[in-house]
C-alpha cells in the first residue's frame, strides 16, 4: 500500500504526524515529509486514522489489489 500527499492541499498542521509518526513528519519549515511512501507492517490503522483526520484531505492511501 502506498501513501500519497497532495502538497497543494497540505498545510502542515501535523495531525498526521501525531497519529502515524513512522510515516509522516512536519519539518522545521512546516512542510510535510513522508518518512516512507509505503504503509509499514502493522500500521495500517494508524495511517488510515491520519488520512481520515487530515482537515484538508491532502492524504490518501493506494491499496494493493
Amino acid at each position: 500500500m502506498k501513501v500519497h500527499v497532495d502538497y497543494n492541499k497540505c498545510t502542515g498542521l501535523g495531525i498526521c504526524e501525531s497519529l502515524a509518526p513512522d510515516v509522516f513528519e512536519v519539518n522545521d519549515d512546516g512542510e510535510l515529509e513522508l518518512k516512507t511512501d509505503t504503509v509499514p507492517d502493522g500500521q495500517l490503522s494508524d495511517v488510515e486514522a491520519a488520512v481520515d483526520g487530515c482537515p484538508t484531505e491532502a492524504l490518501s492511501i493506494e491499496y494493493d489489489e
